[in-house]
């Protein structure tokens, strides 16, 4: 049974006391093209809490690898960040909740009234029937093919819907010297595979691969592999040396049609490189995917013996409050969870996104925390390097399945 740590009787506003918190510890991943966004933050914070010092931990590395790793040592050390950032869902609950230390949040989410401006699919991903874990500062979708409009009017191909359709424009494109479908390293690898995987499976089969309902050796999920090899064919050889945003300057310097990447990479091209959307750069559902919204969502909790936990629970208001989500994310290239938000405040990609976050059958990212534990996530990795030197689908199936059982997948 997981731990539940209640923290209802110390949640009242007049009990918190700000001038008791000295200093307050944040880390997470987010530098670089995203530090802007966490800056934001951070400055709306100490304008509410001027008497608190905001320490910045950030630990660089695409999709929070190193920043994990780090966190692991720390928890296990006895030392946790006052709070830190995590994909909500099972890359927080699968390990911290389970390993009994998280505090359960319900009380504060009572007190701010957010299981009534938070979407019901998204408040599960969030809890367990023992409490709620994590506080959602925004959502990402990762099933999006990105490109730009005039390199493919000049190229004579117009987006695909279908895995199928793709493949077909696949040698026109090589002809012409471009690279159909430019991927990155390793765990860009792995965020492609997923959108294949939902294509290929529909959202039914796709959730069922994580209950533990479908076998990841049965005959459809290895179908999957099936077609992700075919689309490997299409894509850079030297995808293990880029980052995503190099994949992502290949996309816009013409050298590459397209890209499978989460919405971030528009916070990149808009923020960064100064692009305009719909002008710019243009974008769609991932083949076969349209109508579905796989999820992502950033998140921060209160970890068992934080040493700021007054602070902590004032971080976590704001990052759950409209006016923090709301200046977090049109920097950040991200749509607030939030369904009060003034979606006037974002970009026209943004509208886009919030539209289908409202509308569309949503379901978890693997590669991003929502789907599966973390030690899947993890050596799902393995699993993927091994077919690509293979290409075996019987056998990267067979592998898949051995992992799922060994993790507790569908358990």
């Amino acid at each position: 049974m997981v731990k539940r740590l209640c923290i209802g009787a110390l949640l009242g506003a007049s009990s918190l006391s700000v001038a008791q918190a000295q200093q307050l510890e944040i880390f997470s991943w987010w530098a670089g093209d995203e530090g802007p966004a966490l800056e934001a933050l951070i400055d709306l914070y100490e304008e509410r809490y001027p008497g608190t010092e905001v320490v910045n931990a950030t630990v660089t590395g695409g999709a929070g690898v190193n920043a994990r790793a780090v966190l692991t040592t720390r928890m296990l050390g006895g030392d946790p960040p006052d709070t830190f950032q995590v994909h909500a869902g099972q890359e927080l609950i699968g390990t911290w909740v389970a390993a009994g230390r998280m505090e359960d949040l319900t009380p504060l989410f009572e007190e701010e009234g957010w299981n009534e401006v938070f979407p019901e699919g998204l408040l599960e991903l969030s809890s367990t029937d023992e409490g709620i874990w994590s506080v959602p500062v925004n959502v990402h979708r990762s099933n999006v093919m990105w490109y730009v409009p005039a390199n493919l009017e000049g190229w004579g191909i117009e987006v695909p819907t279908s895995w199928e359709a793709f493949l077909e424009v696949c040698p026109t494109l090589q002809e012409q010297g471009v690279t159909p479908l430019v991927l990155g390293e390793n765990w860009t690898q792995q965020h492609l595979w997923e959108s294949v995987a939902l294509a290929v499976l529909g959202p039914d089969n796709y959730d069922a691969l994580w209950s533990g309902e479908l076998a990841f050796d049965s005959p459809e999920a290895v179908g999957v592999w099936e077609t992700f090899g075919e689309i490997m064919a299409c894509t850079n050889d030297d995808a293990a040396g880029l980052s995503w945003q190099q994949a992502t300057d290949r996309l816009v310097a013409g050298e590459a049609a397209f890209n499978i990447m989460g919405d971030w990479a528009a916070g990149y091209m808009t923020t960064t490189l100064g692009l305009e959307p719909e002008t710019d750069f243009g974008w769609a559902a991932s083949p076969g995917t349209d109508g579905v919204f796989m999820l992502l969502a950033d998140a921060f909790g209160l970890p068992v013996g934080a040493p700021n936990r007054e602070a902590t629970l004032n971080w976590l208001r704001l990052v759950g409050s409209r006016e923090g989500q709301d200046v977090f994310n049109p920097l950040k290239g991200s749509i607030s969870p939030r369904l009060d938000s003034d979606i006037s405040l974002y970009n026209a990609y943004l509208q886009s996104a919030y539209e289908d976050y409202s509308t569309d059958r949503q379901v978890g990212s693997l590669v991003h925390g929502a789907a599966a534990n973390q030690t899947f996530m993890s050596e799902f990795a393995n699993v993927l390097e091994t077919y690509l030197s293979s290409g075996d689908a019987q056998q990267a199936g067979a592998a898949a399945q051995e992992l799922a059982t060994r993790t507790g997948i569908g358990g």
